[in-house]
């Protein structure tokens, strides 16, 4: 039998962009936990459905602190430094956004003073790298977002207590995946967020990733009243 060659049946970029967010609003009408979001809260879901493909857990597991996305926003234009736990966040957002609020990217994951740190105080890699980013940046608004190590949770949040870090200039975006202290350290960074006042998007249970933290990051920027104008499926 011969083998036929197809093309795909939309083969443009913003074309294929527009479809996904259509078919992504259309299908959210169809769970009920969806009517529970706001309009701001329910952009940065699409987003991370349209990351992931999942809908019941996203919808299941995601949680926002009371004006968590607009507060967010106060502090990305306020130039806040983004304090990551991976390079790949740091290669996944993009530069127009950042060039255009002149927020940097923090990553000091393989830094050589965060591996001699980790081996001296006995941590993880993570650990040691936020430690050393909150400490050089603690005067200034930072946002932590995290979507591989649970271990970057505890140490941010025990460094900002530490170094006495004014928690109004604070923000948490948590996705940690996988399984040992995954669960544990999202619950951690609820409670203090939730404790201290601090708007936070946090994935709970094992559920996350790193591009889901880039999703929520470009969400927030593409509601930021600036870009209101712009063509809503325009992928940036």
């Amino acid at each position: 039998m011969e083998f036929k060659q197809e093309q795909p049946p939309i083969n443009i970029g913003a074309d294929i962009s527009v479809k996904s967010f259509e078919m992504i609003e259309k299908e959210l009408q169809e769970y009920p936990k969806a009517k529970e979001f706001n309009k701001n809260q329910l952009e940065v879901i699409s987003r991370l459905i349209h990351t992931t493909t999942c809908f019941e857990e996203v919808l299941e597991n995601i949680f926002f602190t009371d004006n968590a996305i607009v507060r967010i926003q106060e502090l990305l234009k306020n130039k806040a430094k983004i304090i990551v736990d991976v390079n790949m966040i740091k290669v996944g957002l993009s530069d127009f956004y950042l060039k255009t609020y002149d927020n940097e990217v923090v990553c000091y994951i393989n830094e050589p003073f965060t591996y001699e740190m980790a081996e001296k105080n006995k941590t993880t890699r993570s650990y040691a790298a936020v430690v050393e980013a909150i400490k050089k940046h603690k005067n200034e608004p930072i946002i932590l977002a995290c979507g591989n190590a649970p271990t970057f949770i505890y140490a941010a949040i025990n460094t900002l207590l530490d170094e006495e870090v004014d928690l109004k200039n604070v923000a948490f975006l948590l996705f940690p995946v996988g399984f040992v202290n995954v669960v544990e350290s999202k619950d951690y960074g609820k409670r203090f967020c939730e404790h201290f006042d601090i708007p936070a998007v946090i994935m709970e249970g094992r559920f996350g990733s790193s591009t889901m933290t880039v999703a929520t990051l470009h969400a927030t920027y593409k509601l930021i009243k600036d870009f209101d104008g712009k063509d809503k499926y325009n992928g940036k």
